[in-house]
């Protein structure tokens, strides 16, 4: 008779490999001398831990980096990953470029306006959420 293990789903942390960071780096560095904020939702368990992931490849690229705030510092309502800008339809290139490489792994990023976000022309904040959808997996 045949037992069948029953898998325990457990949710897979989101994170940037290696191959991930060094394509962002070299889509990124077209874009030297930015200003990024970079802020976590703190409920989410893998937040910060992504958020290191993304401050890494912003210092790499000797990017300005106002690192690691509570998502609470920004009155926005996010899942996932979202642009913060303060002005309407204002996305600057650099995170229109970080944008469209994280498209190529299938990593999708939302845009907020926020007046009261103080970033400076051509600067954003890049918020990390919880996950959209989790995903889960089983243990190896």
């Amino acid at each position: 008779m045949a037992i069948l293990a029953r898998a325990t789903m457990q949710p897979t942390s989101r994170k940037l490999t290696t191959l991930q960071k060094a394509v962002l780096i070299r889509v990124l560095r077209e874009f030297p001398d930015q200003e990024v904020g970079v802020c976590y939702h703190p409920s989410a368990s893998d937040s910060l831990d992504y958020a290191q992931d993304f401050l890494t490849v912003f210092k790499a690229i000797g990017w300005k980096v106002n690192e690691g705030a509570p998502f609470e510092a920004v009155s926005i309502r996010s899942t996932g990953l979202a642009f913060v800008v303060s002005e309407q339809s204002k996305l600057p290139p650099c995170a229109e470029a970080l944008r469209d490489a994280l498209r190529i792994y299938a990593i999708e990023v939302a845009t907020f306006c926020d007046p009261t976000c103080n970033t400076k022309p051509g600067s954003f904040v890049l918020a990390i959420g919880p996950p959209t959808f989790p995903e889960f997996s089983t243990p190896d």
